[in-house]
């Protein structure tokens, strides 16, 4: 009966142990759970942009400049004859062939710079408008253009917007306009123009 008790004693330094070892391994877990908790996820660093490379800026060709002729006279009296000068254009004579023919216009219209060279067309005279269309080239002049000036001035004024005109065609049709309306008789002695008019049936019907 004594040897059974004492059997069922347990030493109090074999559980002081146990409770020890049980308290040390509850405490490392909740270190290590305090721990892995308060570390901050890691991210990749970037490696430092030594430098941003912009894209080669395109460089705008320069427009071919080209060339559009304007006519005036020369001479004197009864006698005149048609003579071409250049003018300078950046419009493509093909592809822009209005925009051509209006520089040469504004040329034409600002009167010559060569003093060996003269104009009949009245000053002050404006280009309403040009269109180069299928029936032709359609010029539109301010209601100066019909001012003064007899049948040799009339016809050297037609002459010379006539053969501007058709610089980039010399065979093409021309439709003389004054303010809108057709032109169909110039100046006070009545000059009849028959539109549409070409180099060829002002060669045929007037004489400079």
């Amino acid at each position: 009966m004594v040897k059974q008790q004492q059997n069922r004693r347990i030493p109090v330094s074999g559980l002081v142990a146990g409770i020890a070892a049980v308290a040390v391994t509850a405490g490392g877990g909740a270190a290590w759970w305090h721990w892995q908790s308060n570390q901050k996820p890691t991210r990749p660093i970037a490696p430092p942009i030594s430098g941003i490379q912009e894209a080669p800026k395109q460089q705008t060709p320069p427009v071919a400049q080209q060339q559009v002729e304007v006519f005036w006279l020369k001479g004197s009296g009864v006698r005149q004859q048609l003579v071409a000068t250049t003018a300078t254009t950046t419009a493509d004579i093909k592809k822009q062939p209005t925009a051509a023919l209006k520089t040469a216009f504004d040329n034409l219209l600002s009167g010559p710079k060569d003093g060996s060279v003269s104009t009949t067309i009245p000053r002050g005279t404006t280009l309403r408008d040009l269109k180069v269309e299928k029936d032709g080239i359609h010029v539109n002049l301010s209601e100066d253009f019909t001012a003064g000036g007899g049948s040799t001035a009339m016809t050297g004024r037609v002459a010379q917007v006539i053969y501007t005109a058709t610089s980039l065609d010399p065979s093409a049709k021309v439709w003389i306009e004054v303010e809108g309306e057709p032109l169909e008789v110039l100046g006070g002695e009545g000059l009849e123009l028959e539109q549409p008019l070409t180099r060829q049936s002002l060669g045929e019907n007037f004489t400079l």
